[in-house]
């Protein structure tokens, strides 16, 4: 299968699970040539079209393994294809929440680096059968992985006016989440929404006001197709199955799109940073307090090239952090997901700054 959408923030990406020396500031290898554990154990839970895999496997060793995980068919055979031309590669037909245990069943309870090229991808935005965008006509389909659950045309003909507001308020911090709402029940009840041009043009005629650039129906999309496929619950559970899994020295490396998914990933590192609450309450000295479990290592975003070439790269941001040599907490998995809020904060409707 030709590969013919370059992924975004790709060599830094790439870098930041191999590079000795990575340094968030610089897109070029600090020791050209030189890999922290070329023969190491590595997981791409985002295969997409396989970019960011293609790259990193020609950065390792023969001894290595890569574990790619997708729940779309069409990624699916994309990664078999790879699979069976190089036999590192291992195939998971499913979301990366489910990393902990699909990594057991194949023998592996360590990781070297772990990265996440989070939400929709350029070919599932393209294909418009799949229901990702506005701007073409599909059905209004919306899943990840279109050989099981509910589609966003069913959930929209089944949900309350109050649960279709609390989506599109939630997931996509929409100020005219209700009047949307409203609009959709009231739509439904002459004929359903069955296609994404549908639902563009009746949120398009709803939201009178818009942001510079963007089309008005934007955010309702990102938030049904969140709330669809589940995603910032799934990631809150990736994210503590990561830091269970990554060796001492190992990296994650995670893209988000927008402000959602960004907040929870720096949740995440900020978590890993502090002391349990058990701990807190120890008469123990700061200096004998244990050791962060993750340390971060910086932010990158796209280069203005990039950004020009390619319009999804435009939010794109990638965090790293590192795993010490502290013995992970008892209570670790759940004090973590605890920590990432799935509800947004009304306050925060761009990209925070740090």
């Amino acid at each position: 299968m030709e590969f013919t959408h370059r992924p975004v923030l790709l060599e830094p990406t790439v870098n930041a699970l191999v590079d000795p020396g990575f340094d968030a500031k610089s897109r070029v290898f600090s020791q050209e040539g030189a890999v922290l554990r070329p023969d190491g154990v590595y997981v791409d839970g985002t295969f997409g079209r396989g970019g960011h895999s293609r790259l990193l496997l020609s950065r390792l060793g023969p001894g290595a393994r890569l574990v790619v995980f997708d729940k779309d068919p069409m990624a699916i055979r994309a990664a078999a294809e790879l699979q069976g031309r190089d036999a590192r590669v291992s195939v998971v037909h499913g979301g990366f929440a489910s990393m902990l245990e699909e990594l057991k069943a194949l023998g592996l309870t360590q990781v070297d680096g772990v990265m996440l090229d989070l939400g929709v991808s350029s070919p599932q935005i393209d294909d418009a059968e799949r229901g990702f965008s506005f701007m073409r006509e599909g059905p209004l389909d919306m899943r990840m992985d279109t050989s099981r659950g509910m589609t966003a045309a069913q959930w929209l003909a089944e949900a309350s006016v109050e649960e279709i507001k609390e989506v599109i308020a939630k997931y996509g911090e929409e100020r005219f989440a209700f009047q949307i709402a409203k609009a959709i029940a009231g739509r439904r009840e002459s004929r359903p929404l069955r296609t994404t041009l549908d639902l563009a043009e009746l949120v398009a005629g709803v939201v009178r006001t818009r942001e510079k650039g963007q089309h008005p129906a934007t955010r309702t999309f990102q938030a049904l197709r969140i709330h669809i496929n589940q995603e910032l619950e799934e990631l809150a559970r990736a994210l503590a199955a990561a830091l269970r899994l990554l060796a001492p020295g190992g990296r994650l490396a995670v893209i988000s799109f927008h402000s959602l998914e960004d907040r929870m990933v720096k949740q995440c590192i900020a978590a890993a940073r502090r002391r349990s609450e058990a701990q807190a309450r120890l008469p123990i000295p700061e200096k004998d307090m244990p050791q962060p479990i993750l340390e971060p290592l910086g932010k990158v975003l796209p280069s203005a090239e990039e950004a020009a070439g390619n319009p999804r790269a435009r939010s794109a941001v990638l965090r790293v952090a590192r795993r010490t040599d502290a013995p992970l907490p008892a209570d670790a998995g759940a004090s973590f997901i605890n920590e990432i809020r799935l509800v947004p904060q009304a306050a925060s409707r761009s990209r925070r700054k740090n």
